[in-house]
């Protein structure tokens, strides 16, 4: 059915409709006609695509550092070089295993929406009622929904009464909605009172569930440290791919032009050069670190109520510096509660409650009575009241009303109700009729909803109007002070609503979120594709504060426009309305007592109510942001270390600085160890942290290049002793093995002495220092690759004293490259504020 169908089937006049979808509400379809038209339609069901499994775990072996491993990987496997191959491959099928754990799990919110759908219908076919799979409900079904039961298809009532529809999943609203004949009904949405029969007006896909369902399955966004992974890979292949091109063009003209001699064994051995090239330079334990790191931090975060369902949220949430924050029972306690009584009558508010509380009942789990009879000073004193009869809510009376005997044994009824209704019965005067108009309106324009009550002592003759309950769903205690603080934190809240305008306003005023509430009908046309928002509607969505009377599609837009203009956004939410704007987000947040829909599109699930869990999120996740950054900065230095020492060795000196052996021990003794990384101690940054690849790259190529210099340095001076053997005799320096382990030494013990610099951007001597965990890997490392040169274990043996001058030059170069970054920290600085200061003025220019 087109879409113009659809609208026209939920507005058009029930004669208009029932004409369209040529069915008699009497007789219904007969089963011939249904069977044709599900041909038509197709089944009443979710669309589902299946994907293979070996596209779900091919994806994660794909990206340029997968594809730089895997290259590393078979060239060691055609080399022959078996062991190489093992660790190589076993990291790369490692890393992928986790991220197809973390995904798999993180992949299941089609099927939650799905069990959220009625399993079975009662339609009218062939003239009865007959219960049917609800997934063979076409259009033009006459349907039955009675109390307790799901909607089993998007609807239009034609007869009965009336029935209380809890929609509160699909759009928000945080009570039930009274529907009449000719009302609309939503698919999923669960029938509290009453029984009606309905004709269907769209089945599947084509429901406003359906809808919804779709923006699930094609939301997303690419993760920031994805993107950032992908950029450093870019930016090593670059860098290895040129240095391997030099490094192939020398060796050939060497052995071509100089030696006049080219066979099968100088392309092996220039091949042999590649590899070590490759091996040298893939940072192979990259991924395994961000996911690691990520997976402990995801531990962290579940002592602080947020269990991670998808590991790259945690640097999403670090970044995010929009909070796109649902209303009802997240800013607020989603318990209707009674403010203070205004007396008409009654002279004690307490007796006006009283009255109220009578004309209520407990066992209902109705949210109005349950708020009156809540807010009683002394519940017990119902105790001495014995309700003779109760008629509860008629949607014509709009009232409930209760006969009583008191504790005195003196009988009267009680009403409570729509205000209108009860001064209707009470038949107040003038003057009663126009104070109450004036409190109801006064109360409705802060979003309160009001009720009246009244009593009778003689029997229904006479009302007397005892005064008026405002009722309202209060925030929570701690949400003012949490948005305060995220603020602080530079994360602006706008809260998503599906509430009423004038309640969404009148949260926001006591939360402090602002006055610019937008009402979502106001600013999205019926025909806008989420997807593309027009400029002028991304302007108004921009200056927003917060948004009322939404639907799935405006929340999915909502998160979609502020991405689109470079914000981080986070979203929470608890409904299936919630699912599409949860998974579209950086990081969707399904807040305590979320539907399986919410949890399965969102990436951190709370399991505290309220938003002050997501203020220790954000803190978690920014120390986690940090131990991330330290560690890229580390490795892409070290990596352009290995990779131009041993490409300007064996062009410049002919002289292979490293062996492959000892290439692979190194990236194990580098990386390994470092995964502690994962429980450094780091600074809380005051404001969103992002991936500013430019600033990351440029201290690491910085203090890269100045490693160069340290190790390059040191081999020199190896090479100018070997060339006098006779001088330097005391060093124990003889032959060219003695320097590649005295290499091998410095680069796995200065690696580790880097990692101390590019850890954090002020004076590495001062605090926070190095977390135990991460200090003792250090330290062993730094023992293990000493023992190992001391006694020639799978190294040449070095002398004890050379060991020794190695540290001492290691020592002092650790605090030229301290300063080195003091240096490239403060000019990136400088230049910041340079730019800042620039663009302030720009825009004090344009503003005059």
């Amino acid at each position: 059915m087109a879409d113009e169908g659809k609208e026209n089937l939920s507005k058009a006049p029930l004669e208009l409709v029932l004409s369209a979808l040529k069915v008699d509400p009497d007789k219904g379809l007969s089963a011939a006609e249904a069977e044709a038209r599900l041909g038509q339609y197709g089944p009443n069901a979710l669309p589902e695509k299946k994907e293979s499994l070996f596209k779900k775990v091919a994806i994660h072996f794909v990206g340029p550092i997968a594809f730089m491993i895997e290259a590393a990987a078979l060239v060691s496997l055609f080399l022959g070089d078996i062991g190489d191959f093992v660790i190589i491959f076993g990291l790369l099928i490692f890393n992928a295993g986790l991220e197809f754990f973390q995904d798999n799990k993180a992949a299941n919110a089609l099927t939650a929406l799905k069990n959220s759908l009625a399993p079975q219908a009662t339609a009218l076919r062939d003239g009865a009622f007959v219960t049917i799979d609800a997934a063979t409900l076409v259009p033009g079904d006459i349907v039955k929904i009675r109390l307790g039961g799901i909607v089993p298809a998007d609807i239009r009532l034609v007869g009965g009464d009336y029935a209380s529809i809890d929609q509160a999943a699909l759009t928000g609203e945080s009570l039930p909605v009274t529907k009449h004949i000719g009302d609309e009904a939503y698919s999923g949405s669960v029938v509290k009172q009453g029984e009606m029969t309905a004709v269907v007006t769209a089945t599947g896909g084509e429901t406003f569930f359906g809808r919804t369902a779709k923006l699930v399955a094609g939301a997303g966004a690419v993760s920031q440290a994805q993107k950032a992974m992908f950029q450093i890979g870019n930016f090593l292949i670059v860098v290895a791919v040129v240095l391997a091109m030099i490094m192939v063009a020398v060796q050939v003209y060497v052995d071509i032009v100089k030696t006049d001699n080219w066979g099968l064994s100088d392309a092996l051995e220039i091949l042999q050069f590649v590899l070590v090239l490759l091996v040298a330079s893939i940072p192979v334990a990259m991924p395994a670190v961000f996911s690691i790191t990520m997976a402990l931090g995801a531990l962290a975060l579940s002592k602080e109520k947020a269990i991670v369902s998808r590991l790259t949220s945690i640097d999403e949430m670090a970044g995010a510096d929009i909070l796109c924050s649902d209303k009802t029972g997240t800013l607020t306690k989603n318990i209707l509660t009674l403010g203070d009584p205004i007396a008409v009558a009654a002279a004690d508010p307490q007796a006006i409650i009283l009255a109220g509380a009578l004309a209520s009942k407990a066992e209902n789990a109705d949210a109005i009575d349950g708020a009156v009879i809540g807010a009683l000073a002394d519940k017990s004193v119902l105790k001495g009241y014995r309700i003779d009869k109760f008629v509860p809510f008629d949607p014509v009376s709009k009232r409930t009303q209760a006969s009583v005997t008191g504790p005195d044994g003196v009988s009267f009824l009680t009403a409570k109700g729509a205000p209108h209704a009860i001064v209707e019965l009470a038949k107040a005067d003038e003057a009663v009729s126009k104070k109450v108009d004036g409190d109801v309106s006064a109360l409705g324009a802060k979003g309160y909803r009001a009720l009246a009550v009244a009593r009778s002592d003689d029997g229904g003759a006479s009302w007397s109007l005892l005064g008026i309950l405002p009722m309202f769903d209060p925030p929570r205690d701690d949400s003012k002070s949490t948005i305060e603080n995220v603020g602080t934190k530079g994360v602006t809240v706008k809260m998503i609503t599906g509430d009423d305008t004038a309640i969404a306003r009148e949260t926001a005023r006591q939360l402090g979120l602002g006055s610019n509430i937008m009402t979502a009908a106001d600013v999205f046309p019926p025909d806008m594709d989420p997807d593309h928002v027009p400029g002028p509607i991304a302007r108004q969505i921009l200056a927003a504060d917060g948004f009322a009377r939404v639907f799935p599609e405006h929340k999915y837009a909502i998160v979609k426009t502020f991405q689109e203009a470079g914000h981080l956004v986070a979203m929470t939410g608890d409904g299936v309305n919630d699912a599409p704007a949860l998974k579209q987000a950086d990081c969707g947040i399904a807040v305590s007592g979320a539907t399986d829909a919410a949890r399965g599109a969102a990436a951190l699930i709370l399991t505290a109510p309220g938003l002050s869990v997501i203020q220790n999120a954000i803190d978690e996740a920014r120390r986690i942001f940090g131990r991330i950054t330290a560690y890229t900065v580390y490795r892409v230095a070290l990596t352009m270390d290995i990779m131009f020492l041993v490409v300007l060795s064996t062009i410049f000196l002919g002289f292979q600085p490293l062996t492959p052996i000892m290439i692979v021990i190194m990236s194990l003794l580098d990386d390994v160890p470092i995964m502690t990384i994962a429980y450094d101690n780091t600074t809380v940054s005051e404001q969103p942290v992002r991936w500013k690849m430019p600033r990351l790259l440029t201290i690491a190529a910085v203090l890269g290049f100045a490693s160069i210099v340290e190790s390059f340095g040191l081999l020199l001076m190896g090479m100018e002793v070997l060339s006098e053997p006779a001088r330097w005799a005391g060093l124990g320096l003889t032959n060219q093995a003695h320097i590649q382990s005295m290499m091998f030494l410095q680069l796995v013990a200065g690696g580790h002495l880097l990692l101390l610099v590019a850890r954090k951007e002020n004076w590495f001597l001062k605090p926070p220092f190095p977390a135990r965990p991460l200090l003792i890997a250090i330290v062993l490392t730094q023992v293990a690759a000493v023992l190992m040169c001391g006694f020639g274990i799978l190294v040449p043996q070095l002398p004890w004293r050379l060991i020794g001058l190695v540290w001492c030059y290691l020592l002092i170069w650790l605090f030229i490259l301290g300063f080195i970054r003091l240096g490239i920290d403060t000019v990136l600085e400088n230049r910041s504020l340079r730019r800042a200061m620039s663009i302030e003025l720009i825009n004090a220019r344009l503003n005059r």
